[in-house]
């Protein structure tokens, strides 16, 4: 072989070497309120920086082979995002009593450089080590349902509004806020702090939707989750009655210094400089994803609760549908290939019954995973729990024995009494009317174990999660 054609074959060996051995991930952690994501990335860091010796990943494979090097913190890609509080998540779950990492209010990022001995003989004959750059971007999941607004123009999104206060309860909590739109002229110059007063009511509407009711599909997601954006006017608008659009004088053009056109210049603003900007800024770079989707709660809350929640994961999932027509696709070009869809907080039910937690997710997401799956995306469903807070125990019922979780329950946090409960049956499917008529479930939170800095966080099925989303990169 000539020394030309040497040299070319080598500096391929060279080129190859180096894409393969320093490659590059982009995690997305979804999931609403309460889903779990920061105790999901306290954990996964945690299992990774010392997973190398002290790990309990049976299920990930680089790691029972022995392949998988070792974890560092280093630089995060993009300074101008919060860091992710990893530290602090790990303070709280040491100290006395224990607390649950704080939950998320923006959206942060975390790299981890992995060091790694490659799985492929080939590539083991180029290095012995190679490198994975991990980046774990988290961020409010209620922003997501944001997302359809840019189909709507102002009229239409008070439409959808209106539309959506048809239940008792909730016609009630927006009462005060409905009132004071009875005292305004939607065609008069607007007062910037009336606007700012009425903004101020529809804003308290939506916590005491998700607060009281339970309830996730809540828009504007900023109002309720607003991050940097707290305080500013662009978080001043809110919609109008669909009757008052509709009459003959909301059909003449709106001047701008009205309500109307400052309602609607608002809508449009959030739109093109909040929701549009927050999807270029972090969706167009993510490999792969796990939604986390928190079960339970809602079946303690109620039918409206469990149907919200439902329809708010849906609409997430309808968010990345990357089928050439839809508008992520057109607007952002995503191009994530792997989705977990983890059930949280599987340690506060039995063992036997996460088969049917799993069940119970899978038709819970069903649709928005047949348009996932429809576009070529690898998908799995599990249930986790990011960090262990039970142990498996026994309860008598009647002289009979059930299986049973023993914990420390939240509100016994004061005097750290560990407690043996039943949470009862999780249905398998789709409640029906007679499970609400007979709620025999009970969620009971738990209290967050006690860490500390040498030993991994208890978990269960982190690893399976680790191998589906990050297992193919290490060959």
């Amino acid at each position: 072989m000539s020394p030309s054609r040497l040299s070319r074959l080598g500096a391929k060996a060279d080129e190859l070497a180096k894409l393969s051995m320093d490659k590059q991930l982009r995690l997305a952690v979804t999931g609403l309120s309460g889903a779990g994501k920061t105790a999901f990335i306290t954990s996964l860091v945690n299992q990774l920086l010392l997973g190398a010796e002290n790990h309990q990943l049976p299920l990930w494979t680089l790691a029972r082979k022995q392949g998988f090097l070792g974890a560092k913190r280093v630089p995060q890609p993009h300074l101008h995002l919060a860091s992710f509080d990893y530290l602090g998540g790990m303070q709280a779950l040491q100290s006395q009593p224990p607390r649950w990492p704080s939950p998320t209010d923006g959206v942060s990022e975390l790299r981890l450089k992995l060091r790694y001995s490659p799985q492929s003989l080939i590539w083991r004959k180029l290095s012995h080590t190679a490198t994975l750059n991990l980046d774990i971007v988290d961020y409010p999941g209620e922003w997501l349902l944001d997302l359809p607004l840019l189909n709507m123009t102002y009229q239409q999104w008070c439409e959808h509004i209106a539309n959506n206060l048809q239940p008792a309860r909730k016609a009630e909590l927006a009462k005060n806020w409905q009132d004071l739109l009875l005292n305004i002229d939607i065609h008069s110059p607007a007062d910037e702090n009336t606007l700012a007063d009425i903004a101020k009511a529809y804003t308290e509407y939506l916590h005491r939707c998700k607060d009281e009711l339970g309830l996730h599909h809540i828009q504007p997601g900023r109002f309720v989750l607003p991050g940097e954006l707290a305080g500013a006017p662009i978080l001043a608008f809110f919609p109008l009655p669909p009757a008052l659009l509709s009459e003959p004088s909301g059909s003449r053009k709106a001047q701008k210094s009205s309500y109307l056109g400052l309602l609607e210049q608002r809508f449009e603003y959030y739109k093109e400089h909040v929701v549009k900007q927050f999807y270029r800024q972090h969706f167009v770079k993510f490999d792969r994803q796990i939604v986390l989707v928190d079960c339970l709660s809602p079946l303690n809350s109620g039918h409206q609760s469990f149907c919200d929640m439902q329809l708010a994961i849906n609409q997430i999932l309808h968010s990345f549908n990357y089928g050439q027509t839809s508008l992520l696709r057109r607007l952002f070009a995503p191009k994530i290939d792997k989705l977990v869809f983890a059930a949280s907080k599987a340690d506060h039910v039995t063992p036997e019954q996460h088969d049917k937690l799993v069940q119970l997710l899978s038709q819970l997401i069903a649709e928005g995973k047949r348009h996932v799956k429809f576009e070529g995306i690898s998908t799995q469903t599990m249930a986790l729990a990011s960090i262990k807070a039970t142990q498996s125990g026994k309860v008598q019922i009647n002289s009979q024995s059930f299986s049973a979780l023993k914990g420390i329950l939240q509100s016994d946090a004061d005097s750290q009494k560990v407690t043996t409960v039943f949470p009862g049956e999780v249905p398998a499917s789709l409640p029906k009317p007679e499970f609400w008529q007979q709620q025999g479930f009970e969620f009971s939170p738990f209290q967050a174990p006690q860490a500390n800095s040498f030993e991994a966080l208890p978990h269960i099925r982190i690893d399976q999660a680790i191998e589906f989303l990050l297992g193919d990169k290490f060959k």
